[in-house]
């Protein structure tokens, strides 16, 4: 092998170089300019590409058929060499210049110098140089470059693309679990034998190498109202209706099954539904709630005493001495037949609107005797008779108040006439304000006429006096009788 110097090799024109690996060119001060790779494999994405290379680690200076000299005098630890190119290379295979080293597991340099016999010729000197030597003048001293460091030879990769070994088999790698791929961060990486797509989520369509939502409510989808959203839609329903079991169709909403807020009646409709109430109710501003009506403030006239409201309804009440006939009207209730008044024995009870009366049962005064129950008699025996009616009954109605006017109230009948006689009928006292007035109907019965409206509670005592005069009994001119009838009056408290 040539001896080395401390100085530069400084080289002009043109030298034999012999050496069995690429050619680089030497500089004016005879530096290599290093390795630059220029050789790719082609076919297949970057990430694939890593999959289809072999790795070697070279003691060497110079670079191996795919790379050239650049920079500095080195190559890259790891010089690739494309698998499509050269299938049958194994762990011992080297490039020339080189040989294997089993200690090291590594290609070695060969030294040209001293295996070839007479190398350089004549006066030039053999310079062994990784991967070949160089015949320089003897005057010529050369600075060799550094050995590199030995790295951890990657192992050699015996399968197909998309495979790597195991134990005696090759298998399939799973490059999108080892992110070993290029898809877009906006496509899903699906693994295949041996490779590998890219392709876009359920709801995307591919554009260029983006995935772009798919907008599905332009295809009208949904029977209502369509939602879309990044990789899908959804369907939604006007108010009243509810989706169906295939979430694109609407189904009508059974409100009133479902617990509608109506506080009586609820009716179903299609998309909604209606709140109705019972009778004596009606529905409120919100249209849910049943107000009760009040049937008493509409009129005056449901009941014929009073009305009192009640939910939903409406009922008539009655003053005391009356009871509801019908739903409506106020009837008297006649106590003296229900037995339902305080007169004693000696006493007869009249009925009158709304109570009763209870009445002596001793009812003439002197100079008149009783004779029965309701009947005087006046003796003619007696002086003080000549001038009174012969006889007095005693009568009781009622009647009630606000009565319409003018209204006959009391008929007047003679129970007996002699013959010749002639009958008149008048109001003998009682009636100082002209509250009645009699009609005479003909010579035996008259009426008794309320001539203006009275209110009660009141009472009138009327004798009305029949008086007869008969010519034919007479003497010495007429003779004249009269009788009297001494009717009590009770204006009821009512108008009815």
């Amino acid at each position: 092998m040539g001896e080395l110097s401390d100085s530069p090799l400084t080289l002009s024109g043109s030298y034999r170089q012999k050496f069995k690996g690429p050619l680089w060119n030497a500089s004016s001060s005879g530096t290599p300019t290093g390795c630059r790779r220029t050789h790719r494999s082609e076919g297949g994405s970057e990430a694939q590409e890593k999959k289809r290379k072999r790795r070697y680690h070279l003691l060497t200076a110079l670079c191996i058929t795919e790379f050239h000299l650049h920079g500095t005098a080195t190559c890259p630890s790891a010089a690739a060499i494309s698998q499509s190119h050269r299938e049958t290379d194994t762990y011992t295979e080297c490039t020339d210049g080189y040989h294997w080293d089993p200690n090291t597991e590594h290609c070695k340099d060969i030294n040209e110098c001293e295996t070839i016999p007479d190398a350089c010729k004549g006066d030039m000197k053999c310079f062994n140089h990784y991967g070949g030597y160089l015949c320089l003048p003897r005057s010529a001293s050369v600075i060799p470059a550094p050995e590199p460091p030995i790295s951890p030879t990657e192992a050699f990769n015996p399968c197909p693309p998309g495979y790597e070994p195991s134990e005696d088999s090759c298998v399939d790698v799973d490059e999108c679990e080892r992110d070993e791929h290029d898809c877009q961060p906006s496509q899903q990486c699906i693994n295949t034998v041996g490779a590998f797509t890219c392709q876009c989520p359920d709801g995307y369509r591919k554009v260029g190498t983006e995935c772009i939502d798919i907008d599905e409510c332009r295809y009208r989808y949904c029977q209502h109202r369509c939602v879309n959203v990044p990789g899908s839609f959804s369907c939604q329903c006007e108010p009243g209706f509810q989706l169906a079991g295939n979430n694109r169709s609407c189904i009508d909403v059974n409100e009133c099954e479902m617990g509608a807020p109506c506080s009586q009646r609820c009716y179903n409709t299609y998309g909604t539904f209606l709140c109705r109430c019972d009778q004596g109710y009606e529905l409120g501003p919100d249209g849910f709630a049943c107000n009760d009506i009040d049937e008493c403030s509409y009129s005056s006239y449901l009941c014929q005493y009073q009305c009192v409201n009640e939910p939903g309804k409406f009922s008539c009440v009655c003053p005391e001495g009356y009871q509801l006939h019908g739903t409506r009207m106020c009837q008297d209730i006649n106590e003296c037949e229900t037995g339902e008044h305080q007169c004693t024995e000696a006493q007869t009870c009249v009925n009158i609107h709304g109570r009763y009366q209870c009445v002596d049962n001793s009812r003439c005064q002197d100079p008149y005797v009783q004779v029965s129950d309701n009947r005087c008699v006046c003796p003619v025996s007696k002086p003080a008779c000549r001038d009174l009616p012969f006889s007095v009954v005693h009568r009781y109605m009622s009647i009630t108040s606000e009565r319409s006017v003018p209204s006959d109230i009391f008929q007047i009948q003679a129970t007996s006439v002699s013959a010749g006689a002639y009958n008149t009928f008048r109001i003998r006292s009682g009636d100082e304000n002209g509250d009645f007035y009699i009609r005479q109907i003909n010579n035996i019965s008259a009426m008794l006429v309320l001539a203006r409206a009275v209110s009660g509670p009141r009472e009138y005592t009327l004798d009305l006096e029949m008086v007869s005069v008969n010519q034919l009994l007479s003497y010495q001119g007429s003779y004249k009788t009269s009788s009297a009838l001494r009717l009590s009056i009770y204006v009821g408290p009512y108008t009815f």
